[in-house]
């Protein structure tokens, strides 16, 4: 199950009236990768929302757009998946892209943590932008 949870946000309207199709798109992305999708919970939510959230479980002080905190089994995708709605409207700028695509590209960010993707080094980040890449192909 994908549910989104809503946290002092309003809900982009493209998210809300294609739920299907965005559930559908990261149940692909995860079979790619041999998994499939358990219980996934993204919740949406400021950028104050997630710098509380990464101060009081990560002891980091800083904002964020996406972190995830992982809960899968070998072949089972489940976590939570914390987005400030406020970083994807900046990144979204500063990239030059509409806020939808920078949107699909961070709540996938957070599906491939849950396959093991890093992004701690220059390399793993590297590569996480390509897998990025490639699932966005499958929309």
């Amino acid at each position: 199950m994908i549910d989104f949870r809503i946290r002092e946000v309003t809900i982009p309207a493209f998210l809300e009236q294609e739920r299907v199709r965005w559930t559908r798109w990261i149940q692909r992305v995860a079979a790619v990768y041999g998994y499939r999708v358990g219980n996934v919970h993204y919740e949406f939510c400021t950028d104050e929302g997630e710098l509380e959230v990464n101060r009081q479980f990560l002891g980091h002080d800083y904002y964020t757009d996406v972190i995830t905190f992982d809960y899968s089994t070998p072949s089972i995708l489940s976590g939570d998946i914390f987005i400030s709605m406020d970083r994807v409207r900046e990144n979204a700028h500063l990239a030059q892209v509409s806020e939808e695509d920078e949107l699909r590209r961070i709540m996938i960010h957070g599906i491939l943590h849950l396959t093991g993707q890093g992004d701690k080094t220059p390399a793993s980040k590297i590569e996480m932008t390509r897998k990025e890449d490639l699932a966005l192909q499958m929309w």
